[in-house]
């Protein structure tokens, strides 16, 4: 089920982007052996130095599907079942009949009703999910901040739930993910980082791909510029920070192009069995961060047009930068954008997001290099 890539039509649609108000974006395209890579707008605002396709780039909450691997690769040799409870491993980070109730599927597909624990960790964002009781002062203020995240997991756990163990929908939520990277530590003798990087990004052969240790972003990438939906004017760049608050819930540096080759091994089962990979896509509804009901497996979900074929993958977000990555079911197509401006929406009286520009554009984009 294979068409030919069309160059001019992806790269009319990446400019459209860049032309409706997003400072730069690259992409590529795959279907076969035909690839496609292209890039619209500058990297740096203020010199106009070009993006290029091959930068490196903060993908956030694309990190997940590679977390989720490295658990069901844990899970296939008999350390981790996915369906006990997390307290038998993490007793002290789960303690008492929530423990005992929340499973470590319940985890991964967002539906152990544990809270998130970002705005705790960042006091101006105490207002999540609602923009207009948000701002963005903690953004600045814990830049270089070595948070640890066993004190960030615990504020998760403790903060009021934000829902029953197992009920749907789930709500998302990134106490989740770093339990599980606690998890894999615990089972595999060794630090989650470790057992990603070794197990995932090296065995997948992603040579641009690495949950950093310090603030910055190593080889060629762009300036990623925050607004924090007008908040932060002109938008700040915020390319130099420390993931630690994130790890391997959103910490994740790659390319477009490796981020191609992970999800598609992932979806042939040349990563995970074929049998957990259909765990993988077992859905349930879920509550995203931005308020919208979605499906959502363990650490992927579906992109649908009707009448047409499933794309699986991840999208993600960190301060400046998004990246959407997703691969048709059978392998054949393969999308992953990147684009350098976050929270771009001003907020109307009601304090919600108004619709942008950029929205439309970035939506005829995956069209586009989803189906031609």
């Amino acid at each position: 089920m294979s068409s030919e890539l069309d160059p001019a039509q992806l790269n009319a649609a990446l400019e459209n982007v860049h032309q409706a108000g997003m400072p730069g974006l690259f992409a590529e395209v795959r279907d076969g052996d035909q690839v496609w890579r292209g890039a619209a707008g500058v990297a740096d605002v203020t010199t106009g130095r070009p993006v290029t396709a091959d930068m490196r780039h903060r993908v956030g909450s694309v990190t997940k599907p590679f977390t989720v691997a490295a658990v069901l690769q844990q899970a296939e040799r008999g350390r981790i079942d996915l369906d006990a409870p997390i307290g038998t491993y993490l007793p002290k980070l789960v303690p008492g009949p929530r423990g005992d109730a929340i499973t470590v599927r319940m985890l991964i597909n967002h539906t152990s009703g544990l809270a998130e624990y970002l705005p705790y960790a960042y006091p101006s964002l105490k207002g999540f999910p609602v923009p207009a009781k948000t701002g963005p002062q903690s953004l600045d203020d814990s830049r270089f901040t070595r948070f640890d995240r066993t004190e960030l997991t615990a504020m998760g756990v403790d903060a009021p739930p934000a829902g029953a163990p197992g009920s749907t929908p789930g709500v998302y939520s990134n106490t989740n993910y770093l339990l599980l990277a606690e998890l894999l530590g615990e089972v595999t003798g060794t630090t989650a980082e470790q057992c990603i990087t070794e197990n995932i990004i090296e065995r997948a052969g992603l040579r641009d791909t690495e949950l950093p240790t310090g603030p910055h972003i190593d080889g060629p990438h762009s300036q990623i510029y925050e607004s924090w939906f007008g908040m932060i004017d002109p938008p700040r760049d915020f390319s130099v920070y420390d993931m630690s608050f994130v790890g391997p819930a959103a910490s994740l540096i790659s390319t477009v192009a490796d981020l191609n080759r992970f999800f598609g091994m992932l979806l042939a089962g040349e990563i995970v069995s074929p049998s957990s990979l259909a765990q993988m896509q077992h859905t349930v509804p879920v509550v995203s961060q931005e308020g919208k009901l979605i499906e959502y497996g363990l650490g992927l979900y579906p992109m649908k047009s009707p009448g047409r074929p499933a794309f699986w993958g991840h999208g993600g977000t960190t301060w400046g930068a998004g990246t959407l990555a997703m691969t048709r079911a059978d392998g054949g197509r393969q999308l992953a954008v990147a684009v350098n401006l976050q929270r771009w929406h001003t907020l109307d009286s009601t304090g919600r997001p108004q619709p942008h520009p950029v929205d439309a554009a970035l939506e005829a984009l995956y069209q586009v290099a989803m189906y031609g």
